[in-house]
């Protein structure tokens, strides 16, 4: 392999970029739009849920309890309804994801020191929000209810009932529970692995259906020359998308890295290495441009969206399916990512992933210049 030959089909590949604005604004923009669509849309955070009440009690005891669901950052009160046709056109019209329900007699049982029930009619058709609706409907009443007790002790003069067990939570690594703070590394593997790959899935293609894979071949440029210079340029492209995507999580998303930032770049230039020749490989076998952005799209996006943990946790797929994550690149991309952005931990730590991830470049880069034949068949 000479260096001089190599540069050669850089630079031709550079020019070509550079001349057509498409594909250097697909290069650049596109990774940035997607990353500003996904960050802003794409949240797991489940906060002002609206609610309902039918207070059928309308005492002191049940507007506190209101008061207390009105007062929660994680509630937001849309107004009373009359009955429970009323609730269920607030629910049914998504004016209402939760709606509170006080019995007649609830101020008579808690005057009593006496169990109650309240009923919390929760709209099941989002069953992830639903579930988090009711684990904040079930804090609110704990607090209620503790507040009860503890005031009912006062008031008697007795000594304040100590609680059996104390549970203090505290949250390592993401304090304030932002899913933004785990998306935004995620999305910049998949990200990067759908552009890199679309990216270079044209080059060889177009050589061919343009015709000028022939001029080509009758060149002393060897394959792994021709393979190794066409990869270069989009190399430099994407380590400039990573860097625009760092800046982007630091400064707009706000995304704390707590890790070490040379390992990240590291860990992003061996991924886009593999990325980069699979598509290369795919524009390689299919010889044609529409046939290998499809194929492209089909082997990156839908794998790294759906099986690299970024969005759903591997470890509750069925067993089948874990098996597959193993051969998804993105999976040991986005687990460094999370691991370096969030826990600032290093290779002591993530020395598999990285080792897993290096394997997958080296792998991908010696199959694209073996499978690529200076020949016409």
């Amino acid at each position: 392999m000479k260096a001089m030959r190599l540069w050669a089909v850089a630079r031709k590949e550079a020019l070509h970029i550079a001349r057509d604005p498409r594909s250097l604004g697909m290069a650049i923009a596109i990774p940035m739009l997607l990353l500003l669509l996904f960050g802003y849309a794409l949240t797991l955070d489940v906060d002002r849920v609206p609610l309902v009440v039918w207070d059928q009690s309308g005492t002191a005891e049940s507007r506190a309890l209101v008061d207390a669901f009105a007062v929660s950052r994680y509630f937001t009160f849309q107004g009373y309804a009359r009955d429970y046709a009323d609730v269920e056109r607030s629910i049914d019209s998504a004016r209402a994801l939760v709606a509170l329900v006080v019995p007649t007699g609830f101020a008579a049982d808690v005057g009593a020191g006496r169990a109650t029930s309240v009923q919390a009619i929760v709209d099941g058709s989002d069953s992830n929000t639903a579930t988090i609706a009711i684990g904040y409907a079930d804090a609110v009443v704990e607090r209620y209810s503790s507040d009860l007790v503890l005031g009912a002790a006062a008031r008697r003069g007795g000594r304040t009932p100590a609680t059996p067990i104390d549970v203090r939570p505290r949250v390592w690594y993401n304090a304030d529970l932002e899913s933004r703070n785990y998306i935004v590394p995620g999305l910049i593997a998949v990200i990067m692995m759908v552009i890199a790959a679309l990216l270079t899935s044209l080059t060889v293609a177009r050589e061919w259906e343009r015709g000028t894979m022939e001029q080509l071949i009758s060149t002393p440029v060897k394959g792994p020359e021709l393979v190794l210079g066409k990869l270069l340029p989009y190399f430099a492209i994407g380590m400039l998308d990573v860097l625009l995507a760092v800046l982007m999580g630091e400064f707009l998303f706000h995304v704390p890295l707590r890790g070490s930032v040379p390992l990240v770049f590291t860990m992003a230039a061996i991924f886009l290495a593999g990325a980069l020749s699979l598509g290369m490989v795919i524009s390689i076998v299919t010889k044609s441009q529409l046939m290998a952005s499809q194929l492209a799209m089909v082997l990156t996006f839908l794998p790294s969206f759906l099986l690299s943990g970024f969005m759903y946790s591997i470890a509750n797929m069925p067993p089948a399916i874990q098996a597959i994550t193993y051969v998804v690149p993105a999976r040991y991309f986005v687990s460094l990512l999370k691991g370096i952005y969030l826990k600032g931990v290093g290779l002591e730590v993530l020395g598999a992933d990285a080792a897993l991830l290096s394997a997958f470049g080296i792998a991908l880069v010696v199959l694209a210049s073996v499978k690529f034949r200076k020949q016409l068949v």
